[in-house]
């Protein structure tokens, strides 16, 4: 995870992988035959994490959103993996890029839950339904990715959960038509 975030995939080297896991280069590649395998393994790896930590239940409707904050500001405790995250998403946009179709389905997942827990919200009353939910979710994870790339170059003048807070909230007043 450390040399992929440093470096981002098309710089990190196997060697360099194995020196800092104590092993040779053919133990690698023992485990992973490819490289790209590695890489998806290491994203797998960070995913699991992140569901281990939500737990089996995830919170239903505005919760989520809540949710949406903590997480943010778990992040903070994790820089490794935030500028994992962040170095590999936006490389993943290049051509033959190995994480691509990782990205796009991950993008696609996380729009979907968080239109899930919107929609959630409308038929739970707490916000309306006339919205363009889709919309809505696209803009919350803008936000949340946006944030990580200014924390990362300037950890002590960008607080993340906060800002992510903030927006949630301006939104969740626009999504029920009163403050939050």
């Amino acid at each position: 995870m450390d040399t992929f975030a440093a470096r981002g995939y098309n710089n990190a080297s196997l060697q360099e992988i194995a020196d800092r896991s104590g092993v040779t280069q053919a133990g690698v590649l023992h485990y992973f035959r490819t490289k790209a395998q590695l890489l998806t393994s290491v994203l797998d790896l960070r995913d699991a994490t992140d569901i281990e930590q939500l737990g089996p239940d995830r919170p239903r409707g505005l919760a989520f959103l809540r949710h949406l904050v903590d997480t943010a500001r778990r992040n903070t405790e994790r820089e490794g993996i935030v500028r994992l995250y962040a170095v590999l998403s936006a490389e993943s946009v290049t051509e033959g890029h190995p994480a691509q179709e990782y990205f796009r389905d991950r993008y696609a997942g996380l729009r979907t839950m968080v239109t899930e827990a919107l929609a959630e919200a409308s038929e739970l009353g707490e916000t309306r339904s006339d919205l363009d939910l889709e919309e809505a979710a696209a803009a919350i994870i803008a936000v949340m990715d946006g944030l990580q790339i200014q924390w990362l170059l300037a950890p002590d003048s960008v607080d993340m959960a906060t800002v992510t807070d903030r927006v949630i909230t301006a939104l969740l007043a626009d999504l029920t038509g009163k403050p939050d």
